[in-house]
């Protein structure tokens, strides 16, 4: 944080406010845990690569879910309020935000590039997961919609580079949160109880039960179209 926003924080009152809503934080944690499993599932092997598979279809449950509630979900889980132009980033990394940007309160620009990196590339991998083909046991479920050199080259990206990508970008991911940890911003805090200590002019996140009622539709929707998409290997 900068000396200009400390000293904005210590002169105005300030109180707790929702940054993410339940539906945005419950996605965070699960995705976690399905990108972690479906990593040691694959890394076991055998048997567990079925493990594997159900990891991955999770992954692009909560993938789809996450791209519509980018749009209806709570103010800071927008992709709106984290779609910053290049100039904004450049003045974020100078230290000089212009009067009103709020930087400091959802994803910054250097947080909100991670985070679109990440779920670029977990959606490049689980694309190309369900057209592989280790030539053993396991095929994705779409494999029968693409010919033999496409579904290769899906395999070799799923099996080699697009792994060791969406491992490096994990670690770019917890290294920032460290790093936003050690300068007292409250992330992680954030992203387990939701609210953050802030002037009384930052918006709140909406997060009332009509509110996460539609996420839990939406959530229902998206696994129901990755079970849809599972079962495509069996017609």
């Amino acid at each position: 944080m900068t000396q200009a926003s400390q000293a904005t924080h210590t002169t105005r009152a300030t109180r707790a406010t929702r940054i993410w809503d339940l539906p945005t934080r419950l996605f965070h944690w699960a995705l976690a845990a399905c990108v972690l499993g479906s990593i040691v599932s694959a890394k076991i092997g055998g048997n567990a690569m079925q493990w594997h598979l159900r990891f991955g279809l999770a992954v692009l449950a909560l993938l789809v879910f996450r791209g519509i509630w980018g749009f209806v979900g709570g103010h800071w889980s927008r992709f709106a309020s984290f779609v910053f132009s290049p100039a904004a980033l450049w003045r974020y990394l100078r230290g000089r935000p212009r009067p009103g940007e709020a930087f400091e309160v959802g994803h910054s620009p250097t947080g909100a590039l991670s985070v679109f990196l990440l779920l670029g590339l977990l959606a490049a991998q689980v694309a190309t997961g369900l057209i592989a083909d280790d030539e053993i046991a396991t095929t994705g479920p779409l494999v029968r919609f693409v010919d033999g050199a496409t579904s290769l080259d899906a395999t070799a990206w799923h099996k080699g580079f697009g792994q060791w990508l969406i491992l490096g970008a994990v670690a770019l991911h917890l290294m920032a949160i460290a790093w936003s940890v050690a300068r007292g911003r409250g992330l992680l805090a954030a992203m387990i109880h939701g609210d953050k200590a802030l002037p009384e002019a930052v918006p709140a996140s909406r997060d009332g039960l009509r509110h996460r009622v539609l996420a839990a539709l939406l959530l229902t929707a998206a696994a129901g179209l990755s079970v849809w998409v599972s079962r495509l290997a069996l017609f």
